[in-house]
């Protein structure tokens, strides 16, 4: 055991059931242990870093606006802020956008924004929330509410009252859920901690013409799909339906702590002065470095390759699920998250990985999570490939 790990277990909550690894550097989709061992990242540190580790690109952004201004709170403008809100502006549905930290206080912000809506427009009986079984939403208070995880709840209840859940991709149990009282829905374009599930575009279509109807917001939580992930700039253009909200986090900044949520004029006029705010949400630093993301993924000629890049993968990943039935039950995705689902318990399989130094997570038991950086090479892909065939050829 080494030295950083002796003193993490040590000195650190233990609310983490973390390896017995710790990493000092990182290099493009590579990650080293404090002992110089060589790790391929199948996981971007939980689809965050995009782009990879160490990208001389985003050091130079940093590097820059480092030595120019830190921090001066939302109490003033700063340039890359106000650069970053009208970059995504031009490049999503929105015209507003409001910057916080995490993906969960991104979360919180477009439900306080969802129920702030409701109230000043329609009174304050049009609360509720629709959320679907099996979601993620964040550790706090109202992004837990709307998780539709009960182990996630445990200890913590009471949560946030109004919310109401269905099954995901269930039309009937949808129309059903709607009614004057609804004042948004939240969904994930593919539940990535519920194990990798894409909605079906019939379902959102849905969602979006009974939000019109009952005059209710459409919240695309984008957390673990935007910025590429799905080899669109934001998973929402699969669906052809534009949310109303839009939540944004990970991949936001490659790894420095940076969210948004964005959202029609209309829906946040309903922010106004006192009613939300963060102190270093959107701070200086963080927004430099996401300018240069964002010039950097929105590329067409980037996302074609990533899309590339994951049916490529997802091809080979079928192909040794028809030759393995027996053991692999569904391979599903979009762009470069993909998920495995076996017949049996991931973890051998996830610690077989581990052996052969390639990280991966294991959302579900039986699920393999696949999001590696979005510059990984076809070379990378099947050295994976043939790692993954030699360890299951064996069970």
């Amino acid at each position: 055991m080494g030295y950083i790990v002796e003193m993490g277990e040590i000195y650190l909550a233990g609310n983490y059931k973390r390896e017995k690894l710790a990493f000092v550097k990182g290099s493009g989709t590579r990650l080293f242990t404090e002992d110089g061992e060589e790790y391929l990242d199948f996981t971007s540190g939980i689809a965050v870093c995009n782009l990879g580790h160490a990208n001389q690109e985003l050091i130079k952004e940093l590097n820059t606006q480092a030595e120019l201004l830190w921090h001066t709170s939302n109490l003033y403008y700063v340039s890359p802020q106000a650069k970053l809100a009208k970059k995504l502006v031009e490049l999503s549905f929105a015209e507003k956008v409001f910057f916080a930290n995490s993906g969960a206080e991104a979360i919180e912000a477009g439900l306080k924004l969802a129920r702030r809506w409701a109230y000043e427009n329609f009174g304050k009986e049009k609360n509720q929330f629709i959320a679907l079984e099996n979601s993620f939403h964040g550790r706090t208070y109202g992004a837990l509410s709307v998780t539709g995880q009960p182990k996630y709840w445990e200890g913590f209840e009471p949560l946030l009252p109004g919310i109401i859940f269905i099954p995901p991709n269930d039309k009937k149990a949808l129309s059903a859920s709607f009614n004057e009282k609804v004042c948004a829905i939240i969904l994930e374009p593919i539940q990535g901690e519920g194990g990798v599930y894409p909605l079906d575009k019939e379902f959102v279509e849905l969602a979006k013409e009974l939000c019109q109807k009952y005059n209710a917001l459409l919240i695309f939580d984008e957390v673990q799909t935007g910025i590429g992930r799905t080899g669109k700039l934001f998973a929402y253009e699969h669906f052809g339906v534009e949310p109303d909200i839009m939540c944004l986090a990970k991949a936001l900044a490659n790894g420095l702590p940076l969210s948004a949520m964005l959202a029609k004029e209309k829906v946040m006029s309903a922010f106004k002065p006192g009613t939300h705010a963060s102190t270093f949400g959107g701070n200086p630093l963080a927004c430099a470095v996401a300018l240069k993301v964002l010039e950097i993924v929105s590329n067409p000629s980037f996302l074609k390759e990533v899309d590339l890049k994951g049916r490529i993968l997802k091809e080979k990943l079928e192909k040794i699920r028809k030759e393995r039935p027996d053991l692999i039950k569904e391979v599903r995705g979009l762009g470069l998250l993909i998920g495995i689902e076996f017949n049996i318990s991931a973890e051998k399989i996830y610690q077989k990985l581990l052996e052969k130094k390639i990280l991966v997570t294991q959302p579900k038991p039986n699920v393999i999570r696949l999001s590696p950086p979005l510059i990984i090479t076809y070379r990378e892909i099947d050295f994976f490939m043939e790692t993954f065939k030699e360890i299951i050829t064996v069970l």
